[in-house]
């Protein structure tokens, strides 16, 4: 939807940002008091600083449409006629199928940065081992079992079967704890860029939903007010009592500053467990106000994210994206097929695909593995915008994309 009010993925990863940088300074700090010979080794500000770098690159990875996106990509695998062909094809060539099946935004992220922007490079972007490490929240490739004892760095996979020696670089570089076969404990400063990424985002829906006029002024008040222990200035609160919007801007501010402090206590009250690699739970579900804080998740998920216009864009993600990936689909693999006639329409879509997303060699050179990683790289690279615009010009229902 075009509103004013509501943020970007871009604003959303700004602000994700500031805090995490202000959680990594906060935590440096903190090491540095207890254990005051750190203070040779680093700054807080560099723990500062690499916390505030993954939390700017932490929703890189996320397709058109962000979380539908990865469910309209994994839908059009596993149910579309097209979709099923390929990974049954997949699975009788013994190629990994997950990272299609269950297609993650994290994995797509780590190859973002690892791979697919400045290719000519050794490793991407050239981003250092502990800022990857901290990105990387699900520290795991696709193929890997799940673990049997669980946790948050279980829920998913973070890196693609493609990617896997790449994770293990990183794992080694920083010395990540081997819980199974390239299967690793988090490195601490991932649970900091999760609990950045988690207030922003669960505080500032409040407020957009409050903007949106999902929310009223009270329920919304009462809800940010609730993660903050000690209370906010209601005298503050009473000299802008004409100004409502103002009111629900200096809570919003009031109650990220709460939940930082928060977390930055949860960090440190298992920091051993922690460095051990046995701590892997969020850390906003150990925080003091972590019931109300969970309830301010709640009301959100019932009010905002069920709104008309959100999930319109969500069912549309489905066609667009679907229709994408099969289009494009088709094009490489007919290139593939030397033996052939592909036909002039594949051959005119193919002509739209980035030729730097096959690293120099040509669609007979992939495997079918690859081929449809280069295909779900492109369409998964979209903004919405662009991926709505495409869709539209390949179906002949613009001309323009308009």
């Amino acid at each position: 939807a075009q509103s004013d009010y509501v943020r970007t993925r871009l604003t959303h990863s700004l602000e994700a940002s500031c805090v995490g940088r202000s959680l990594g300074a906060t935590i440096g700090q903190r090491l540095i008091d207890r254990t005051p010979s750190l203070k040779e080794c680093f700054h807080p500000s560099d723990l500062g600083a690499i916390v505030a770098a993954a939390c700017l690159a932490h929703d890189i990875g996320n397709p058109p449409f962000g979380h539908a996106g990865e469910d309209a990509i994994s839908h059009w695998f596993r149910h579309e006629p097209y979709g099923q062909q390929i990974i049954a094809q997949l699975q009788q060539q013994g190629a990994n199928t997950r990272d299609f099946l269950n297609f993650e935004g994290n994995a797509q992220g780590f190859r973002i940065l690892t791979r697919l922007e400045r290719p000519e490079d050794d490793g991407g972007m050239q981003l250092t081992c502990p800022t990857l490490a901290a990105f990387t929240k699900y520290p795991r490739p696709s193929s890997a079992p799940d673990h049997p004892k669980g946790g948050i760095s279980n829920k998913k996979f973070g890196v693609t079967e493609e990617d896997k020696d790449l994770l293990r670089r990183v794992a080694e570089g920083v010395g990540l704890t081997e819980r199974d076969t390239l299967f690793y404990a988090r490195h601490p400063l991932a649970f900091l860029v999760e609990a950045a990424d988690d207030i922003c985002y669960h505080v500032i829906d409040i407020e957009d939903g409050y903007s949106l006029k999902l929310l009223d002024f009270d329920q919304t008040s009462s809800l940010l007010k609730a993660v903050i222990p000690g209370g906010v200035d209601e005298e503050r609160l009473t000299a802008m009592a004409q100004r409502p919007r103002s009111q629900i801007q200096y809570l919003r501010s009031r109650a990220i500053s709460a939940l930082i402090g928060q977390a930055a206590d949860a960090f440190m009250q298992q920091v051993d467990d922690i460095l051990a690699g046995h701590f892997d739970q969020p850390l906003t579900s150990v925080i003091p106000r972590h019931k109300e804080f969970r309830e301010l998740i709640a009301v959100a998920a019932e009010h905002v994210y069920p709104a008309r216009e959100v999930v319109l864009i969500e069912a549309a993600g489905y066609n667009v994206l679907g229709k994408l990936i099969e289009m494009f689909l088709q094009a490489i693999n007919a290139q593939a097929d030397l033996e052939a006639d592909g036909g002039h329409k594949w051959k005119t879509i193919w002509k739209l695909f980035p030729a730097e997303l096959l690293n120099g060699k040509q669609p007979a050179d992939l495997s079918l593995y690859q081929r449809v990683l280069a295909v779900t790289d492109y369409v998964s690279s979209m903004t919405d915008r662009n991926a709505v615009a495409l869709f539209k010009r390949l179906t002949g229902i613009s001309l323009t994309g308009d």
